[in-house]
């Protein structure tokens, strides 16, 4: 069989790398921010939706759980420990095959308790059965399953079913690594374990203007852990002194940290939470609103408002696309010498084999002292073999080895 000819194009990309632009931005909403738990359930719902069907029938069906709405409650929290007198509502909605072969799938459940399982692990504060509502109206579907395996026999690599593309880039800056690994440790089991008042809800953004980096941070504080103003300005610190650390490992750059900004003890204002989230009190939450695939909100960067989590892993291109050009991205900053910046696009073009884009298109700023010769064939190939690899993005969402929020 003659090896495929891909739409794969490689160019040389004219614009100032990001680490020498004058103004850089990038975010993080961490796992706790409400539209993180829209993203984190949806996913989860996905995921479990996912290894169900195939538990059941060898296979996949059609899903897509992309569609959560987290609608903030409302609390009373005080030092040493306050209360949730309006639980958050969580609303499930999407599509998802429901009867097979004329049987029915308990869609619901298996919906409900993902969102349960991922809420259990993801807000530690939060109690289950009287802070949160959770609602399921997934849409239904059906299926005839010798129909879903004949169509998989005669196209043996998913058809894409959207016509949408998807956009990653590598390596990271200075600035986006600080604001990633800074929220990471903040949640981290580590961490949490010295310091059990740091709330899941956690923002962190970066400004490097020039050469000076200023992070700002947004953390929930759980009011029962902390019985005074005093415990509560001692947590304070140490989040500083954690994100201190970070900034110390990945800079040189004259840097400073700022914690809870808002705070102002001469007006009793402290940023205290009963569960750790701001979902608690009013903020409200959507999927695709926050981190794009590789974990930040990067304007300085080309991104794709696709909401990836939830988007089921066999053929929604929106979700494919966005991880395969993180990665592909990744490898060629990686592997290929002479690359100080690359750019993926990939598009798909519906009803065409995934591994077919209309266009993949790779943009890279090559080095000082390195020409595009010398990275083309080489950046072609890294792409080309991913796309001949493609459905083994689906293997990594599924054992979630790939972030997509």
């Amino acid at each position: 069989m003659a090896e495929k000819v891909r739409n794969i194009v490689v160019e040389e990309m004219m614009r100032t790398p990001v680490e020498m632009q004058q103004v850089e931005l990038v975010e993080r909403k961490g796992i706790g921010h409400p539209d993180s738990i829209a993203d984190g359930i949806a996913e989860s719902v996905s995921r479990a939706l996912s290894s169900e069907y195939i538990k059941r029938y060898g296979i996949i069906l059609h899903h897509n759980t992309d569609q959560v709405e987290v609608v903030g409650g409302k609390a009373y929290p005080r030092f040493g420990g306050g209360e949730v007198i309006k639980p958050i509502y969580i609303l499930l909605s999407g599509r998802a095959v429901e009867i097979v072969d004329k049987e029915e799938f308990p869609v619901h459940e298996v919906a409900i308790k993902a969102a349960r399982d991922y809420l259990k692990k993801a807000v530690r504060h939060l109690d289950l059965e009287n802070h949160v509502i959770i609602d399921s109206r997934i849409g239904q579907g059906s299926v005839d399953l010798v129909g879903v395996f004949n169509k998989a026999k005669e196209n043996p690599i998913p058809l894409a079913n959207d016509t949408s593309f998807g956009v990653g880039y590598a390596p990271l800056s200075e600035t986006e690594r600080i604001v990633l690994e800074t929220e990471k440790l903040l949640n981290s089991d580590e961490f949490k374990k010295k310091w059990p008042a740091v709330g899941e809800d956690i923002k962190v953004m970066g400004l490097r203007k020039g050469d000076e980096i200023d992070l700002t941070i947004a953390a929930a504080i759980v009011d029962s852990e902390v019985d005074t103003p005093d415990d509560y300005m001692a947590v304070k610190e140490a989040i500083h002194d954690a994100a201190w650390e970070i900034v110390e490992e990945h800079t040189q750059r004259p840097t400073k940290v700022y914690v809870n900004t808002a705070d102002d003890p001469k007006k009793d204002i402290y940023y205290i939470t009963v569960t750790g989230t701001s979902a608690e009190a009013g903020d409200d939450g959507s999927v695709g609103r926050g981190n794009r695939v590789n974990g930040l909100i990067p304007p300085n960067r080309h991104m794709s408002m696709e909401a990836a989590a939830g988007k089921n892993p066999v053929s929604h291109v929106g979700k494919i696309y966005n991880i395969l050009a993180t990665l592909i991205a990744k490898d060629i900053a990686e592997q290929v010498e002479g690359v100080e910046e690359v750019y993926v696009r990939i598009l798909s073009q519906i009803g065409k084999p995934i591994d077919e884009p209309l266009v993949a298109s790779v943009q890279v700023i090559p080095k000082k002292g390195y020409s595009l010769d010398v990275i083309e064939k080489p950046a072609y190939e890294i792409a080309d073999a991913w796309l001949d690899d493609i459905t083994k993005i689906q293997k990594l969402i599924l054992e979630e080895k790939v972030t997509v929020f």
